[in-house]
């Protein structure tokens, strides 16, 4: 409803798509909740820590979201787009943190009867069940009714099934054993040949401050691209802050619509972002591990340890300690396997936001027939995939399977690529599987287009559920039991960053260059994660694990 079925609204709204590709930029709360998910998992909420460890995180932010989607139906995305955007970036918010909040419950919950394989399975059912009624029934309704409408249903709808999530099971461990595991875990860092705490801290502040800053700058840019709010702020009187705030307000050059430049944004601060919120951490962490491994400025024996503060403690412990233990076991090869992790998803990540304009706009699809292509038939093939991709890891082995899905991920860009021209060559092949007739006969409401659309769906669709079952498996494969929450939180987080940062520059491309060389860049970009997966295929197989499957516990 944030990321997906909001842009079909945009689109019919008539907003342009440079400015929808700045507005996805929302979706960089998913890439960034690591950052605050310590706060999740410590802190507790005043007032609602009765409701249980995990619920007291999951009913709030479900209260938010249902009160957001309820406002959003009271605006106008074209005339407010100022206040839509700043409620949707809320609601992304919101929504990510829900996320850190409901996985640590289904592990919390699971038992003998309801195992954790179990309730995983069921919140990914969960998953495409909320992409099929957000998407496909959202589409529908709003072909009906329209969207304002469509939107204060399912806010409502929130708001009812937040209720009912009060009665769900709570796992509440201990709090004094909670709380002996956590001192147990500080006492570990003043350990002899523990780095000492004011080193620590010294890097520990350097990696909370790059991340401040990129996030600073994201927001600073997303306000002055979406517009609404700069004369807001550059009334503010706040003396060195404010000229502070216009000096980063007049960073950014603008385009002739008199907004910032998405692809020179892109182009000059999305390296340094990444750089501060990937490179220079793993550096940073790099460097306490070789000073631990040669005994720098370690805690020896006989050493009465300065301590740091527990909430600096805490704060390393939950950030900054995963990122070390990763970088010291894994070495040089971490520059391979970030590159991996920023690019494997990179076409699905990007694309995502444009698929309902190229559908409604371009195409000129009418909802019900996105939503049959999309969703209903859609999702059948995206659990197909994961099928199929569950099945090739067992027979194929990991690497293989990683790297065929890959492959055939970039490759079905090009199948877009034909839409984009017109769609000749996949209605032939539609016509020639009898592909044709079997949409016909299922959605005989659709135009004569339909098959061809449906077509190319389905089999990006299975690209998508291979690639994702075997990327799975690989990120399990490649974290610590010890630290395999935070370190797949933070791989799993990455994954959308380098897609989310571009989608403004891809927008800007599809308004200028059209859709068919955007099809064709994002298959090259695929092509390269291709080659990053052989590399790795060839560095496990010097080690002998190219085959060893995850750990059934991850």
């Amino acid at each position: 409803m944030f990321l997906g079925t909001l842009y079909a609204w945009l689109s019919e709204a008539e907003v342009d798509l440079e400015t929808m590709g700045v507005f996805s930029l929302i979706g960089l709360a998913y890439a960034f909740q690591f950052i605050w998910s310590p706060l999740v998992d410590k802190v507790n909420i005043p007032g609602l820590r009765k409701l249980g460890k995990r619920k007291q995180w999951i009913a709030p932010m479900q209260l938010s979201l249902g009160i957001i989607l309820v406002t959003l139906s009271l605006l106008e995305p074209k005339t407010q787009l100022g206040w839509f955007s700043l409620l949707a970036g809320i609601g992304a918010l919101a929504s990510a943190t829900q996320d850190i909040a409901i996985n640590a419950w289904r592990i919390d919950v699971a038992d003998e009867e309801a195992t954790l394989d179990m309730l995983s399975t069921i919140y990914q059912m969960g998953f495409r069940l909320a992409s099929l009624f957000g998407g496909a029934l959202g589409l529908i309704i709003a072909a009906r009714i329209g969207w304002p409408e469509t939107y204060m249903i399912f806010g409502a709808s929130v708001l009812l099934i937040g209720f009912a999530g009060l009665f769900a099971p709570d796992s509440d461990r201990d709090r004094a054993k909670t709380a002996n595991t956590s001192e147990d875990e500080i006492e570990e860092l003043y350990a002899v040949g523990e780095v000492r705490a004011d080193v620590r801290r010294k890097f520990l502040w350097m990696v909370v401050g790059l991340w401040v800053w990129a996030l600073t700058i994201l927001g600073i840019f997303m306000v002055r691209a979406l517009g609404g709010f700069v004369p807001m702020m550059g009334a503010l009187d706040l003396g060195l802050f404010a000229l502070d705030l216009n000096w980063l307000l007049g960073m950014f050059p603008l385009n002739e619509s008199g907004r910032p430049d998405p692809t020179e944004f892109t182009a000059k601060m999305g390296p340094m972002i990444i750089a501060a919120t990937i490179v220079i951490p793993a550096a940073i962490a790099g460097m306490l591990h070789r000073r631990q491994a040669s005994g720098q400025d370690v805690i020896v024996a006989g050493e009465t340890a300065t301590r740091a503060s527990g909430a600096v403690d805490h704060l390393y412990r939950a950030l900054l300690a995963p990122l070390v233990e990763f970088v010291g076991r894994i070495g040089w090869p971490l520059i391979l396997i970030l590159s991996l992790v920023l690019t494997y998803r990179i076409c699905d990540a990007i694309w995502g936001t444009f698929a309902y304009p190229f559908y409604l706009g371009e195409l000129n699809y009418t909802n019900d027939e996105v939503a049959f292509a999309s969703k209903f038939f859609g999702v059948g093939a995206i659990i197909a995939g994961l099928a199929l991709g569950g099945y090739m890891l067992t027979v194929l082995g990991r690497m293989l399977t990683l790297t065929l899905g890959a492959l055939l991920a970039a490759l079905t860009n090009l199948l877009y690529a034909d839409m984009a021209v017109g769609g000749a060559n996949m209605q032939t092949a539609s016509d020639l599987l009898g592909f044709t007739w079997l949409i016909g006969t299922l959605a005989p409401f659709g135009s004569d287009a339909l098959p061809r659309l449906t077509f190319t769906i389905m089999f990006e669709n299975l690209a998508i559920g291979i690639a994702g079952a075997a990327y799975i498996a690989w990120l399990s494969s490649i974290v610590s039991k010890k630290y395999a929450a935070v370190q797949y939180a933070l791989l799993s987080s990455l994954t959308l960053l380098v897609g989310t940062l571009g989608r403004g520059a891809l927008g800007e491309m599809i308004e200028d260059q059209g859709y068919f060389d955007v099809f064709v860049l994002t298959t090259l970009i695929g092509l390269f994660a291709v080659v990053l997966c052989l590399a790795e295929w060839y560095r496990q197989s010097r080690m002998g694990t190219d085959d060893v499957q995850a750990s059934p516990s991850l």
